[in-house]
């Protein structure tokens, strides 16, 4: 990966970036108070899942450069221009990812035995539907941002990793985790892209391998998380935001990149890529992507829409990293 320079990383954001401070809240405050005076301006809502995804943008290229400074190992990309966005829950991960994590929570005695009956209800009615649900969002927010508060960035990274060994990996889609290395091996970089907390998705995203992970962005003071977001949870158009703020700071071409979802809602983040796929897809997404031509991939058990090969965009595409990595090792070699 190209090195990025001290300046060129605090003027994405305005140098903003680093602990995540709480004056971005108040920041968010000042526009929402003028956009409130302004009929022609963005919503709340708009301007939050812009803030999120910018932030989540930022965070997930601060971890993975901390990740890149601690590596012995050189691996810059070989297809500079192209990457594969997955989406976790569903997508890469069976079920949610995290209710898995509020069970390894549950475990070590973190929650109450009535929130565990509640996140078992969520996880029920994820599983059977394979929707997402706005309310189930709503209070799963509440609570998560009730737990993180006053918790050192540390504990919650620490608590990631062994939740992530004990539970999550065994929860992995070989489908999904197969495709994401076809990318890999062209010489693209991966990133998951997932409401998740950005700690616990980089968690997930260094286990499998990726390049990084946008998620959940959360303040943080000296260390330690303030019970606020930065804009709010990434979803639907954040999504979208995010990786179209980090493809500008990575210089990729959009439309050699590829997404893959579960859900309705990643339409916005799925329409962004010049190449789509549904995976495990709930009913909205299938009608969209039959509609779209997107390809369908669907790894539940006893589902007639599985596929075993490579889809043909997909093949093309790796097959260009492929050649651009070939002709590299020939430049370097002097062949």
């Amino acid at each position: 990966m190209p090195e990025r320079s001290k300046d060129a990383r605090a003027g994405f954001i305005a140098g903003r970036f680093g602990e995540f401070p709480a004056r971005w809240s108040h920041g968010l405050s000042d526009q929402l108070a003028r956009i409130t005076r302004s009929p022609f301006g963005p919503s709340e809502e708009e301007l939050r899942a812009n803030l999120a995804g910018e932030a989540s943008a930022e965070a997930a290229l601060a971890l993975h450069d901390a990740e890149w400074a601690e590596s012995d190992v050189n691996r810059p990309p070989r297809d500079l221009t192209a990457a594969a966005f997955f989406d976790v829950d569903n997508t890469m991960v069976q079920g949610a990812s995290i209710v898995h994590f509020a069970r390894g929570l549950a475990a070590r005695k973190y929650f109450k035995t009535s929130d565990l009956v509640d996140i078992a209800w969520k996880q029920v009615k994820f599983r059977v539907t394979g929707k997402e649900n706005k309310g189930d969002m709503t209070s799963g927010k509440e609570k998560a941002l009730e737990f993180i508060a006053g918790r050192s960035t540390a504990e919650l990274a620490a608590l990631g990793e062994e939740i992530y060994d004990e539970i999550i990996a065994d929860k992995i889609w070989p489908g999904t985790r197969a495709l994401a290395q076809m990318h890999l091996d062209a010489g693209q970089q991966v990133w998951l892209v997932t409401a998740t907390p950005v700690e616990l998705a980089q968690v997930i995203a260094k286990r499998l391998g990726l390049t990084g992970a946008l998620g959940t962005v959360a303040e943080s003071e000296d260390g330690v998380f303030t019970g606020r977001l930065v804009g709010d949870v990434l979803h639907g158009l954040g999504k979208a935001h995010a990786v179209r703020a980090l493809a500008i700071r990575e210089g990729l071409n959009l439309k050699r990149c590829t997404a893959y979802s579960d859900s309705h809602n990643d339409v916005p983040m799925l329409s962004l890529t010049g190449t789509a796929v549904a995976i495990n897809p709930d009913s909205d997404l299938r009608e969209v992507a039959k509609n779209r031509g997107w390809e369908i991939r669907d790894f539940r058990t006893g589902r007639k829409a599985a596929k075993i090969g490579v889809p043909t965009a997909l093949a093309l595409g790796a097959a260009g990293g492929a050649a651009a990595a070939v002709l590299t090792r020939k430049r370097d070699s002097g062949d």
